[in-house]
């Protein structure tokens, strides 16, 4: 699984940022309008500051009684979060993720962000490349012609 994080998994993304001065309530908000489960904070020179995720809201806002309209997000971020670059792969991706636990890892070129990888993103490469296996497997064993109607 040699598949490039650019442009095998992020390809055309619309990313979701805000400033670490912003509150947890606006990032609430973007990530319900945007049905995405993290978003990414930006310094003032537009470089990575940090990122905001759900489990960020479950357990250093909700879990803490801390008003989202009032809590900045520089107070409960994950600040200088790992990093994938282009390059890396989705294995590099996964094994990452697995290990450290997360969920979502923002991907940085040249000290700017240009994308952020999911695990249902990294899910779904991964499964698209188990079914051309099994589809290249198939025509090996039993002929080009398997399978087609």
């Amino acid at each position: 699984m040699d598949i490039k994080i650019v442009p095998g998994v992020v390809k055309e993304q619309s990313l979701a940022t805000l400033i670490p001065t912003d509150t947890v309530a606006d990032a609430v908000a973007l990530m319900c309008e945007r049905k995405i489960g993290a978003v990414i904070i930006l310094d003032e020179d537009a470089r990575l500051a940090g990122i905001f995720t759900e489990r960020d809201l479950v357990n250093r806002v909700v879990g803490k009684h801390r008003d989202p309209t009032k809590t900045a997000l520089q107070e409960v971020m994950t600040k200088s979060p790992d990093t994938l670059a282009p390059t890396d792969t989705a294995r590099n991706a996964l094994e990452l993720m697995s290990a450290r636990r997360y969920r979502h890892l923002p991907v940085v070129e040249n000290d700017r962000v240009i994308g952020m990888v999911s695990i249902r993103d990294l899910f779904a490469v991964v499964k698209a490349q188990l079914e051309e296996d099994l589809r290249e497997r198939e025509k090996f064993i039993f002929g080009s012609d398997y399978g087609v109607a």
